[in-house]
C-alpha cells in the first residue's frame, strides 16, 4: 500500500521575482519547465559572486536565439535525520535532471508553440529515500516526494501551444498535474518547502503520477479571471510513460480537475491569487483505490516585494488521498533578495479514513526553511519540521525532523 501511495501523490502561472517563481507567460507553478528554467536564469545576488560559468550561460543564450532550443539541467539533494522513528532515523537521496523546451512554430509571434521535456534520475543514498520516510516515522505525509529510488524517469513530454500573446495556452502528451493544479508561488519542493503539506494539494488531492497521457488547458477570462482545466490518465507511469496510450484507452481511469481563480492582472497571477480547484479521480484497479473528488482553496500575495503570506485548504471524499482534511498557513520572506528565502509554516491534517481506515486521529506538521543563494548556481537549503501527533505513531507526541538540501542548476 505504501508504494502505491507514495506514486499517487508524487509528483503550477507565475511571474518571475528572485526567490519565488517564475513565467511572465503560460499556465504553470514553480516546477513548469518553463519556469524553472526562468527562475535559474533570474539575477541573483549571490553570497559567493563568482563568474566562472559566465562564457557557458552566454553560450546557451546563442542558442535559444538561433534555434529556439531553451534548456537547463540541475542536480539536488536532500538529506533528513529523525528524532524518532518506527524504522530507520535517517534518509537521503539524489537526482540528476535535463529539461527544456523547443520553439518550433511561430517562435516571436502571438501563438508559439513548442515541445517541452523533462528526463531525470532518482536515486536514494541510503535504504529508505526521503519520499517514504514519513510513513517511516509514522507520520501520514510526504517528506520530500520528489527524492525517491526511481531510477530513470519521463516526467514531461508534451506540446506547448499559447495562443494571444500567452493569455490562453494547451499542453497535450505526458503531463505532470503538479505543473498545473493547485498551484502556487512556495510549492517546489526543490525551491521550497519539501513536505507535501505545503505544496500541491496541501496532500489532500488524489494526485496522479507524473507523466500523465493527458490534456490541459488555461485562459484570462478577463483581465481579472481565469479558469485552468485538465483531464488525463490516473495511470501514468514516467518509468515507462508510453504504456499510457494503453492504459488511458483500455483503463479508462482519468483524473480531472478544473480551478477558477483571481488575480489583479495576468502578470500577477500567481503572487497574488486566490483560486478554487475541484477535481475528481476515477476508481483504479491497479491501486486498490476507490474513486473520489475533492475541493481545494488557496490565497497568497506578493507584498513589498518581499513577503508572501498564505492561506490554503483541502476537503476530499474518498479517492485514494493521503488525508481528507487540511488547512495551511504561512509566510515566504525575501531576506536579501536574490540570496535568501525564509519560509515558515504550519498544517493541521486528518488522515483519509478511506485510504488508512478508521481509528487514526488528526496530526500537526510545523516547517520553517531558509534557502541561501551561495553562489549563482548553487542554493543550500536547511530545513527544520517538527511532525506533531504523528497519525501511525501515537506514542510519539513530537519527531523532530532536520533535513538539508542542496541543489546546482546549470
Amino acid at each position: 500500500m505504501r508504494r502505491s501511495l507514495i506514486a499517487v501523490a508524487v509528483g503550477t502561472f507565475t511571474l518571475a521575482l528572485p526567490a519565488f517563481a517564475s513565467e511572465q507567460s503560460g499556465f504553470g507553478g514553480p516546477n513548469a519547465v518553463g519556469n524553472q528554467l526562468e527562475e535559474d536564469e533570474q539575477e541573483k545576488d549571490p553570497f559567493f559572486a563568482l563568474d566562472f560559468l559566465q562564457p557557458y550561460l552566454d553560450w546557451k543564450a546563442k542558442v535559444r536565439e538561433k534555434t529556439g532550443i531553451h534548456f537547463g539541467g540541475d542536480y539536488s539533494s536532500l538529506a533528513y535525520w529523525a528524532s524518532e522513528s518506527l524504522g530507520d532515523d535517517g534518509a537521503a537521496a539524489g537526482m540528476v535532471r535535463f529539461f527544456g523546451s523547443w520553439d518550433l512554430v511561430d517562435r516571436d509571434g502571438d501563438h508559439p508553440g513548442a515541445l517541452v521535456w523533462k528526463v531525470e534520475h532518482r536515486h536514494g543514498y541510503t535504504d529508505v529515500p526521503p519520499s517514504g520516510f514519513g510513513f517511516e516515522t509514522g507520520y501520514v505525509g510526504l517528506l520530500g516526494p520528489p527524492f525517491s529510488d526511481q531510477g530513470w524517469r519521463t516526467t514531461n513530454l508534451y506540446w506547448r501551444q499559447r495562443f494571444a500573446k500567452g493569455r490562453f495556452a494547451v499542453l497535450a502528451g505526458f503531463l505532470d498535474a503538479t505543473d498545473f493544479v493547485d498551484p502556487y508561488a512556495l510549492a517546489s519542493p526543490w525551491l521550497h518547502f519539501t513536505n507535501l503539506a505545503f505544496s500541491t494539494g496541501s496532500a489532500s488531492i488524489a494526485l496522479p503520477n507524473d507523466a500523465m497521457l493527458g490534456i490541459a488547458a488555461g485562459g484570462m477570462l478577463t483581465d481579472s479571471l481565469y479558469a485552468i482545466a485538465s483531464f488525463g490518465d490516473a495511470n501514468g507511469d514516467p518509468e515507462d510513460p508510453f504504456e499510457g496510450f494503453e492504459s488511458f484507452f483500455e483503463d479508462n481511469e482519468y483524473f480531472k480537475s478544473v480551478e477558477l481563480g483571481w488575480t489583479p492582472s495576468h502578470e500577477r497571477l500567481m503572487l497574488d491569487n486566490v483560486h478554487l480547484t475541484l477535481w475528481h479521480v476515477d476508481s483504479r484497479e491497479a491501486a486498490g483505490t476507490p474513486s473520489g473528488w475533492g475541493v481545494n482553496l488557496s490565497a497568497s500575495m506578493y507584498v513589498d516585494d518581499r513577503w508572501m503570506p498564505f492561506l490554503r485548504a483541502g476537503w476530499a471524499h474518498e479517492g485514494g488521498s493521503l488525508l481528507d482534511r487540511s488547512v495551511s498557513a504561512g509566510l515566504g520572506y525575501q531576506v536579501v533578495p536574490g540570496r535568501g528565502l525564509l519560509g515558515a509554516a504550519v498544517n493541521w491534517g486528518r488522515p483519509n479514513k478511506d485510504t488508512f481506515g478508521p481509528g487514526l486521529g488528526s496530526q500537526w506538521t510545523f516547517e520553517a526553511f531558509y534557502r541561501w543563494q551561495v553562489l549563482r548556481e548553487l542554493a543550500i537549503t536547511p530545513d527544520v519540521q517538527l511532525l506533531i501527533n504523528p497519525a501511525q505513531n501515537p506514542d510519539k507526541s513530537v519527531i523532530l525532523i532536520l533535513g538539508l538540501r542542496l541543489r546546482y542548476a546549470l
